[in-house]
């Protein structure tokens, strides 16, 4: 063979027979055309069954006998389609094929030219998409569902890096960002977190999490605009192969959550506030009481002794016994104002470690004070050994001072001999209990679950501001409150603290 003959092509000694034995065994549809005068020349099984003509049938066929009958399937653009495919080698055109029992098939159909050995043939190979797009007409329709859904949503959506640079944002999320239309959302997500929250942020975003672990994360972030705003987010690590690669965040804005929950905090701190001065208001009239004892006595001892040194003859031992006794009530008044002051005298206390039977007995002064104006006896029994809680000493012993002072208005009515209040402890399991007992005439069943409301009480007068004032305390040093009948007669209230672990 010389250098100048080209070698003969192996493909070009196929014949039409050849090429149609090839595509008889192939399970797409396949239907050859003649190049020139595109009319059908052969199909492949698949095709035939697809349709459902017979070869014989199907050879005289035109585009208008098996085409849909619609202006865009026309035998003229059939053919223009064909003669662009022998132009260009291939054309693809979606085309509607009608069977022979008027079912229609929406296809994508591609037409190949091949060049045979004696003459070049049009393959035209079609499937059926029919299902495609009915799948891809439902996936839009789901898509334009959830964009509506999601267009008046609260929650944003992004995709963040692990640097904390934007990946995606959804619309919701450019709103919570302060992003307006047609602006660029930021680079930087974190760096529009304040430091604090931004180091957590950026931590967390630092773990490709397995198992798809979401974790909760709340941040502060400023806006463009110089606002600042409180999130809540969830946070978990997705890798979706040849799309999204970070970590998804899903996050709504709770400013309005956290702002409440601020100025409940600092009401909470003005009630607990005035809760540690009302013990002295509650005193006061007991101690005016007490004190005005004293303090006559001792203007009477000194009287006594000015009278005696005015005298003509001075009794120097009556005016050292008159101001000795007056030495004695000053110091009796001392006393007592003493007692105050060591019990209130920390007013911004912070959590201690104390030992319950003592609160009880530092306010034991105060409850038999103003016990004794009521003619009241006051029982005091502490538990045989210490009672180890953690809290605020002045809050608890003003809850004490609280349940005490109504059983002993409670007691105020009934007569002299049955005017009786018990204030003891107890532990019970893992827990300190103090209970104020009456004997009075106890709270109806459905009253007790109300008691510890604000604003309810039994009473004519009066506005229960106090037993709700005692539940927030107690609910706040992680413990419980309640009233339950005494025996044979009145109420007991109680509240319970958690012992500290290593108390026995």
């Amino acid at each position: 063979m010389s250098p100048e003959t080209n070698p003969p092509d192996p493909i070009a000694r196929f014949e039409l027979s050849d090429y149609q034995r090839m595509m008889d065994s192939l399970a797409i549809c396949i239907i050859l055309h003649d190049a020139e005068t595109k009319s059908i020349l052969w199909a492949n099984p698949a095709a035939c069954n697809a349709l459902g003509f017979t070869l014989e049938e199907l050879l005289p066929l035109k585009a208008p006998d098996m085409s849909r009958r619609s202006h865009e399937y026309r035998r003229e653009i059939g053919r223009k389609w064909l003669h662009e495919a022998v132009l260009h080698g291939s054309n693809v055109v979606e085309w509607c094929y009608r069977a022979k029992n008027g079912d229609e098939i929406l296809s994508e159909a591609t037409a190949t030219l091949v060049k045979l050995a004696h003459h070049d043939v049009i393959m035209v190979q079609f499937r059926d998409i029919a299902r495609e797009e009915k799948i891809k007409r439902e996936m839009k329709k789901l898509e334009g569902r959830l964009k509506e859904f999601m267009q008046d949503s609260d929650e944003g959506v992004a995709v963040l890096r692990g640097d904390g640079s934007i990946e995606y944002v959804s619309d919701a999320g450019r709103k919570l960002l302060g992003v307006r239309p047609g602006q660029q959302p930021p680079k930087s997500f974190t760096d529009m977190c304040e430091p604090s929250s931004r180091e957590e942020l950026l931590e967390l975003l630092s773990l490709a999490l397995p198992d798809a672990i979401s974790f909760p994360v709340r941040y502060q972030i400023t806006l463009k605009n110089g606002v600042q705003r409180w999130h809540d987010a969830t946070c978990r690590y997705i890798e979706i192969e040849n799309d999204l690669k970070g970590h998804l965040l899903h996050f709504h804005d709770i400013t309005d959550q956290v702002e409440a929950e601020d100025a409940r905090r600092r009401n909470q701190a003005a009630l607990e506030y005035l809760a540690r001065h009302n013990a002295m208001g509650e005193m006061a009239t007991a101690i005016a009481h007490e004190l005005s004892q004293p303090l006559a006595a001792i203007r009477n001892f000194l009287e006594g002794s000015i009278l005696r040194l005015n005298s003509e003859q001075i009794e120097r031992e009556g005016v050292i016994w008159g101001l000795q006794n007056a030495g004695r009530q000053v110091d009796h008044a001392a006393a007592i104002i003493k007692s105050v002051r060591e019990y209130v005298v920390k007013l911004e206390q912070t959590e201690t470690l104390i030992d319950l039977n003592e609160t009880m007995n530092e306010v034991r002064y105060f409850i038999e004070l103003k016990a004794a104006d009521s003619l009241v006896k006051v029982q005091m029994r502490p538990h045989e050994s210490a009672l180890m809680v953690s809290c605020e000493k002045v809050l608890i012993g003003q809850v004490i001072l609280n349940l005490a002072f109504n059983a002993i208005e409670e007691m105020s009515s009934f007569p002299q001999e049955e005017r009786v209040i018990r204030v003891s402890s107890e532990r019970v399991g893992e827990t300190a209990v103090l209970r104020v007992t009456d004997n009075g005439g106890g709270i109806d069943a459905g009253h007790r679950e109300r008691l510890f409301d604000g604003f309810f009480s039994s009473k004519v007068s009066g506005n229960g501001i106090g037993l709700a004032l005692c539940k927030n305390i107690i609910a706040r040093h992680r413990g419980d409150i309640w009233a339950q009948p005494a025996e044979p007669r009145g109420t007991s209230f109680c509240f319970a603290l958690p012992l500290v672990k290593n108390d026995k």
